[in-house]
């Protein structure tokens, strides 16, 4: 449901951005969602940019 999703749908939707390999130093298009790559990408020389873990939103109530 899209309109019911708000301004917390904008940091779900991937955000393709460019990287420089570092080892070639060729351009690079990776997949990013609040600054984090989350798909893996390979460069031609064969560099494989892997996924990173997610910023886990959840928060551990205690007990008083």
């Amino acid at each position: 449901m899209a309109v019911m999703d708000g301004c917390e749908s904008k940091f779900r939707t991937p955000v393709p951005e460019d990287m420089t390999c570092p080892v070639c130093g060729k351009t690079i298009e990776v997949f990013t969602v609040k600054g984090r790559v989350v798909e893996e990408s390979k460069c031609e020389c064969g560099y494989v940019v892997e996924p990173q873990e997610p910023d886990s939103p959840v928060v551990e109530k205690k007990e008083p």
